[in-house]
C-alpha cells in the first residue's frame, strides 16, 4: 500500500494486480463500494419484486405478462453471470459483494420457485429441495469463510444454468412437446441441485478441519516463542542469514494450503 487514494493517482478506484497475480487482503479492501460488479447485484436485487410483479399479474395466467417476466428472469440471470466475473478479473471484491451476491441469486430464484408453486404449475417438493439446498449451503459457506472460499466448482456452475434454464422454461406459458421438455429439464436440475449440494458439504467439512488445525499450528507456535523467542521460525530464520519469515494471507493463504 501507497497511502494514496486510486483516485488521487489518477486510478478508478480499483488496486492494479500484485506481480504474480496474487490479491492481498489490502488489495481486496480498496475496491469502491459502486463498482459495475456491485451495481449490477443490486440491479438484480431490484430485479425481485418487479419480476414476482410481473408473474402474478392478473391472476399470473396471462401469457403476455409472464412473458415480460421472463424477460425479467433473464436479465437477472445474465447480471449473475457477469457480476461475480467482473468483480475477480478487475479486482472489484467487497465486502458487500461478498453477502449481497449470494442472497441476490438465491432471492430471485426462490421467489421464482414460490411464486411457480403457489400458481400450481411446479410441485412444491421440488421448489422445497432447491430452497434447503440452497439456503444450507449459503449458511455453510459462512460457516468456514473464516478458513477458508469454497470455490465455485464446473457441477454448480451447470447446477446454476439448469435451475436457470427449468424456471426460466416454467415461467413462460408453454404447451405440447416444450411442456414435457421443461419437466425433465427440472428434473436434471433437481438431481445436479441434491449432489452438488453433498459435494459443497464435504469441502466445506475438509476446509473447516485444515483451518481449524492450522489455527492450533499457529497458536502452538506462538505459545513456544513467547517461551523461548530464540527458538520460533522466523529466528531460526534470522540465524540462518535470512529474512524473517512472513505470514501467508489472504488469497496467498488458500494458494499455499492447495
Amino acid at each position: 500500500m501507497t497511502g494514496v487514494p486510486a483516485s488521487a493517482a489518477g486510478g478508478s478506484g480499483a488496486t492494479p494486480v500484485p506481480r504474480g497475480g496474487k490479491l492481498g487482503t489490502a488489495a481486496v479492501n480498496q475496491a469502491s463500494l459502486w463498482n459495475i460488479a456491485n451495481i449490477l447485484t443490486m440491479v438484480r436485487l431490484l430485479l425481485v419484486p418487479g419480476f414476482v410483479m410481473l408473474l402474478l399479474h392478473d391472476g399470473g395466467y396471462d401469457p403476455v405478462w409472464r412473458s415480460f417476466a421472463w424477460a425479467a428472469f433473464a436479465v437477472a440471470m445474465i447480471t449473475d453471470l457477469f457480476d461475480g466475473h467482473l468483480a475477480r478479473a478487475y479486482n472489484l471484491v467487497t465486502d458487500f459483494g461478498k453477502i449481497a451476491d449470494p442472497i441476490a441469486d438465491k432471492a430471485i430464484m426462490g421467489a421464482a420457485l414460490i411464486c411457480l408453486s403457489s400458481l400450481g404449475d411446479l410441485p412444491w417438493w421440488i421448489t422445497g429441495v432447491i430452497l434447503f439446498r440452497e439456503l444450507g449451503i449459503t449458511l455453510m459457506r459462512f460457516w468456514v469463510i473464516r478458513h477458508a472460499v469454497i470455490p465455485a466448482s464446473r457441477g454448480g456452475k451447470m447446477k446454476t444454468l439448469a435451475q436457470g434454464t427449468a424456471v426460466g422454461m416454467y415461467v413462460l406459458v408453454l404447451t405440447g412437446p416444450l411442456a414435457t421438455m421443461r419437466f425433465w429439464v427440472m428434473m436434471a436440475a433437481v438431481v445436479l441441485t441434491v449432489v452438488t449440494g453433498l459435494d459443497y458439504v464435504r469441502q466445506a467439512v475438509v476446509l473447516r478441519r485444515k483451518g481449524l488445525a492450522a489455527e492450533r499450528y499457529a497458536a502452538m507456535e506462538a505459545v513456544a516463542a513467547a517461551a523461548d523467542p530464540g527458538t520460533g521460525p522466523a529466528a531460526a530464520s534470522v540465524e540462518a542469514g535470512g529474512e524473517p519469515a512472513q505470514p501467508v494471507s489472504g488469497r496467498g493463504a488458500a494458494d499455499a494450503e492447495r
